[in-house]
């Protein structure tokens, strides 16, 4: 009977909201009010909530609530327009009227156990019961068992400092030696612990932050270069569209450069989540909260110097980038509607025709989304085993979808043309059929019973499959990725599609899907420490299978966590056609290189909603020439007119500007001759540690001025770049450093130290400007391109 209650102390396990059937907060905190949740049936009648506590049971009411925080917690977890949208809303809705029960006066340390009753027609319904400790913060000497380590690495990493174990605090010597190397990076102030009397939960303390120090880093982050005066934290999340008006992301890493002053740099070595404030509660002071596992230890590691010997410290502690084929850096077409082959060579021929040098085709729609690795139409037996297939199960309907896959790969390279085909690390199951009101796909079914018996399904605490919570793919099966057991068995699924097909690569969507602090994973990790972990090893599992197919180890991910800058290439995820979006994506760009990420893109001028004006498609275009991954994407739209693929041509039809496609083919045709400046310029960056995108404190950390200029960004070792990301902009205003800088458009050299106005009438033109040392290796690559045109100048702001 108490399946007809529905009570979960952590609720969905969403980072962001509350779900009306747990308790806020999860771990009850001393001299803080308790609220507990229930969804039960709708004939209940009444609810109570049993308490126990000191030998001593009394009854509290629980009350029914109205829509209003359960609309609230549905705005929390969904927005926006478009078909993933409409899936986010509908998988919050809730069944059954919530009741609430109120709890105050939790005493530290003491321990409670509650369950809920509820009358109705059907008799009284019950709860198993649930127990918990009240925690509170401690003094570090207060809570012996919490164990803080910071490892001072010097300069650069190259050789480990001292080792400092502060135990229940900082330890002695710890501050004094910190000064002594650090100046400023006097290690942590204030330790605290949450702590319920058993055990620790959490640790607090301070990082000391001088006025002129910025904090620049923590993974990809939309909102801000410099997160001095936020409170990022650090857990994966889908946030689909808007990452920077929400503060969230899909990358998060709890590193992060400190510049200004002698300069230095942290990491947070842990998995589990990490919230930081930089300097907003105390001007002086970065404060670190993390959460901390049963060892109930947690390790900083301190980095000394200028932020390319921070950053190398880093990596050497966590992994750098791979390098790949030059191929990825030229332009990328995609669109979530090319789901037929001849959908797809169609849009070859309309890049053909109108001249646009196209690398490679991205076909997102192409499998049954159901086991995600058969081309939708295909035929075959089922295997109900849930053996892998091999390219001979399959056959082609002359009439299906895609007649001839291997014909259009070899089609596509007769061109020069790669293929990548798009992953999601979930496995329909039949609970998803039913969520969906769709039919069973026995293939779907048999595979996802073999990933169970196999044990290499995700679990939840009991054991059971874990069945996603979130909102794409409801109720799929997810496969255990955490060991060389799990990744194998599930990539080789999709081994024949890189042997038989010869495919080169793979867009491993998604990643963000583990929700819950106690799944079990079968690395012996838990869901709080597993989660974040997860987009690393699925980049990984598809790497690993591309190189045992003798392939560059292409993914294309947009979720990711520390670790992640070893596996493939990256893009910024979900947002509509703004300029708002279209800043948010450089600051993601140069915060995700400065954490080590090499190969990095945007879905040019947005992928949702309606097209984009032809001016901010242009400028969007003429900015991702000089970005390391150069990309335009599509949402779904149900097929629905007007079309709303990103295709220059497609903008022209819709706007009547023909002049977009002429102005993208120009700006295309110029990323043509800079593919070979970014292919060495990105192995040049991995053997460095210097990003391939990065921003100007990373060369001239020492210049204030930069942080009034937090969009500009150098690419490579002799451009300087400065998107137009304003509407109607006929100048543009550049900040050039020490140095002397050529405008690769019209030849003139400026001294560094100054801001420049270029003319920007021309939607194709940027700033960009050329340290001169580099000048006469690029110059005949920019005057080919400007010689059938006059260039705007530049004068003296």
């Amino acid at each position: 009977m108490t399946a007809t209650l529905l009570h979960r102390p952590a609720g969905s396990g969403h980072p962001y909201a509350t779900t009306p059937d747990q308790r806020v907060p999860v771990l009850p905190l001393a001299g803080q009010p308790l609220w507990l949740g229930l969804l039960a049936p709708e004939e209940a009648t009444a609810v109570s909530l049993e308490f126990e506590h000191d030998g001593r049971r009394e009854t509290v009411a629980a009350t029914r609530q109205g829509s209003e925080r359960q609309a609230g917690d549905r705005a929390a977890a969904a927005g926006g327009e478009g078909h993933l949208a409409e899936a986010q809303a509908a998988s919050s809705r809730t069944d059954g009227p919530a009741w609430q029960a109120l709890v105050d006066e939790l005493r530290p340390g003491a321990a409670y156990r509650y369950r809920f009753t509820a009358d109705s027609a059907a008799g009284q319904l019950t709860t198993d019961w649930h127990e918990f400790r009240a925690a509170w913060w401690a003094a570090a000497g207060d809570c012996p068992q919490g164990r803080l380590t910071v490892h001072d690495n010097g300069s650069g990493g190259a050789a480990p400092g001292a080792e400092t174990d502060s135990g229940s605090g900082v330890g002695p010597g710890l501050e004094a030696d910190a000064e002594a190397t650090a100046g400023r990076a006097g290690g942590p102030q204030a330790v605290q612990w949450l702590t319920d009397g058993i055990r620790a939960h959490r640790v607090r303390f301070g990082l000391r932050l001088d006025p002129d120090e910025h904090v620049v880093g923590l993974g990809e982050r939309y909102d801000a270069v410099d997160q001095r005066g936020l409170t990022p934290d650090s857990v994966v999340f889908e946030q689909y569209k808007s990452q920077g008006r929400h503060h969230r992301t899909y990358f998060p890493m709890p590193f992060a450069h400190v510049v200004g002053g002698a300069g230095w740099g942290f990491h947070v070595d842990t998995s589990r989540r990490v919230w930081f404030d930089v300097a907003r509660s105390e001007p002086d002071q970065l404060l670190v909260e993390a959460e901390v596992g049963a060892d109930q230890a947690l390790t900083v590691e301190l980095y000394h110097g200028h932020p390319g010997q921070v950053l190398s410290g880093f990596l050497s502690q966590v992994g750098r980038a791979e390098p790949l084929p030059d191929w990825v850096h030229r332009l990328w077409a995609s669109g979530n509607e090319w789901n037929t082959q001849a959908e797809v060579m169609a849009q070859l021929e309309a890049h053909l025709e109108h001249g646009v040098p196209v690398g490679v085709i991205v076909i997102e729609a192409w499998s049954d989304e159901e086991t995600i690795a058969c081309f939708r139409d295909a035929q075959s037996q089922i295997r109900p085993d849930g053996r892998p297939p091999v390219g001979s199960d399959f056959t082609y309907p002359a009439d299906g979808a895609w007649p001839d896959p291997k014909g259009m790969v070899e089609q596509l390279h007769d061109r020069d043309i790669k293929l990548v085909l798009w992953q999601i690390p979930l496995l329909k199951s039949e609970a998803t059929f039913e969520a969906e009101d769709q039919p069973h796909s026995p293939q779907a079914i048999a595979d996802g019973q073999a990933m169970v018996r196999a044990g290499l399904a995700l679990k939840e605490a009991d054991g059971q499959p874990y069945h996603n919570r979130a909102w794409w793919f409801p109720q799929a099966l997810m496969p255990d990725l955490s060991t060389p057991a799990g990744r194998d068995w599930w990539v080789e699924r999709q081994r024949y599609l890189v042997t038989d097909l010869d495919i080169d690569g793979f867009k491993t969507d998604g990643g963000e899907h583990a929700w819950g602090h106690d799944l079990r994973y079968n690395d012996g990790s838990r869901g709080d420490e597993g989660n974040n972990r997860n987009p690393v090893h699925y980049a990984r599992a598809y790497g690993d299978l591309l190189r045992s197919c003798g392939k560059a180890p292409v993914t294309f991910s947009r979720a990711g966590f520390t670790g992640s800058q070893a596996h493939g290439a990256f893009w910024a995820g979900d947002d509509d056609s703004t300029w708002e979006a279209f800043r948010a994506s450089i600051r993601a760009g140069v915060t995700a290189g400065a954490c080590g990420v090499v190969y990095w893109g945007w879905d040019l001028a947005g992928f949702s909603g309606p097209v984009p004006t032809p001016e901010l498609y242009i400028r969007a275009a003429a900015a991702s020439v000089f970005m390391p991954i150069m990309q335009y994407h599509s949402e779904f739209n149900h097929h629905r007119r007007p079309a709303r693929d990103r295709t220059p041509w497609n903008l022209a039809d819709q706007t009547g500007d023909r002049d977009v496609i002429v102005d993208f083919r120009r700006l295309v045709e110029l990323r043509e001759r800079l593919v070979g400046y970014l292919a060495e310029q990105a192995r040049r960056a991995i053997s460095t540690d210097r990003p391939l995108m990065r921003g100007l404190f990373f060369d001239w950390p020492d210049d204030p001025l930069i942080w009034e200029h937090p969009l500009q960004y150098a690419l490579g070792d002799a451009l300087l770049v400065n998107p137009v990301s304003a509407e109607g902009a006929q100048t543009w205003t550049t900040y050039l450093p020490a140095g002397d800088w050529i405008d690769v458009w019209t030849g003139t050299v400026w001294p560094g130290g100054r801001t420049v106005s270029t003319a920007v009438e021309n939607r194709t033109v940027i700033p960009v400007f050329c340290r001169s040392e580099h000048w006469p290796e690029l110059s005949d690559r920019f005057a080919a391109w400007t010689g059938s045109r006059s260039a705007a100048g530049a004068v003296v702001a």
